[in-house]
């Protein structure tokens, strides 16, 4: 992790923040229509330094909302298509026998579509585990390690990873590992009818404005640092912790109704994300501090997808969302 930044440096990334959210926003708007909460989670993620699974139905946007943001950021974009064939050499690269300029032959590595800085991991669970399992050590590690060689990523490096919720037949749900890496889970649902109307009327007319970058990736790191340096009060923190704790099942402090309806709660990172996100939020937000507010927003994109139900919840119909709503209106608050 680079240094965090000096006094005059964060006045100035904190005034490129200012400058820029607007811009963002504007840019955005030129191929994105509605899907506000989307947005507003992809780019706290992205000010944060994580890495976000998109959940939605099909012609939801969720690849061009990947595509517009690695162009809002100027960042190299990649896109890989899981399929039930795809193998980690795909993804990572492969080793191959070339020749030199002497004429000697010797092992070179071919880069995969991983080097890159936003890579859209599309449908990823159409894939078996094994290829996904590809993907931890770029997430988690910021490299790739060859017949014993590590290449570094490029900085900085975002995984977005879409999947489609309704369809289960030749999907390979991710193990929990896996789903632990992604800072947020971001819903994408169905627009309202006018905003659907004006998505129709845009997307068959004559060709759209072309995106222009409004930050580089020099600001995205200067802004993870940043972001790191927005203080939290220990309150918070302890709030953000106890929020995690009490989704684990069997626990001493756990609800009754997370013993009947979850199967497994979240971990550690749960309450380092919920931190980490409401740090970047008070930052888009020009605030110094972090809020309640901040942590309960965040709630839902940091536990859905680390909170696994049981068959009680199904036969009772309690979903997911059911439990983190609950988990807040449980959970006393600092200041409550």
């Amino acid at each position: 992790m680079s240094e965090l930044p000096n006094a005059d440096d964060e006045r100035r990334v904190l005034d490129l923040v200012r400058s820029s959210k607007q811009k963002l926003r504007d840019e955005l708007a030129k191929t994105i229509i509605g899907q506000e909460h989307a947005v507003e989670q992809l780019l706290i993620a992205l000010f944060a330094g994580g890495h976000c699974l998109i959940t939605g139905a099909p012609g939801l946007a969720k690849t061009l909302l990947v595509k517009s943001i690695a162009q809002l950021f100027h960042l190299k974009f990649q896109r890989i298509q899981f399929t039930p064939d795809l193998m980690p050499a795909d993804i990572t690269g492969t080793e191959i026998l070339q020749e030199d300029e002497t004429g000697r032959r010797r092992m070179t590595f071919i880069r995969g579509p991983i080097f890159t800085q936003v890579l859209l991991a599309d449908e990823i669970n159409r894939t078996p585990p094994k290829t996904q399992a590809s993907l931890l050590e770029a997430m988690q590690e910021l490299q790739v390690t060859a017949a014993g060689v590590r290449y570094p990523l490029e900085e900085p490096f975002f995984v977005l990873a879409t999947q489609n919720p309704i369809e289960m037949e030749g999907t390979y749900p991710l193990p929990e590992a896996q789903l632990d890496r992604f800072m947020f889970n971001v819903v994408v649902d169905y627009l309202p009818e006018q905003d659907e109307v004006a998505v129709v009327m845009r997307t068959t007319a004559g060709k759209g404005q072309a995106i222009e970058p409004v930050l580089t990736g020099a600001d995205v790191i200067a802004i993870h640092n940043l972001v790191r340096s927005v203080p939290v009060a220990e309150d918070l923190v302890r709030y953000a912790v106890q929020l995690a704790a009490a989704s684990r099942p069997r626990q001493a402090k756990t609800p009754d109704f997370v013993n009947e309806h979850v199967g497994w709660g979240a971990g550690l990172r749960a309450a380092q994300f919920l931190i980490l996100g409401a740090k970047a939020r008070a930052l888009i937000d020009n605030r110094a501090h972090v809020t309640v507010d901040d942590i309960k927003k965040l709630a839902g994109p940091v536990l859905r997808h680390r909170i696994l139900t049981n068959y009680r919840a199904e036969a009772a119909g309690v979903t997911v969302e059911n439990v983190i709503q609950r988990l807040l209106e449980t959970v006393k608050a600092p200041g409550q």
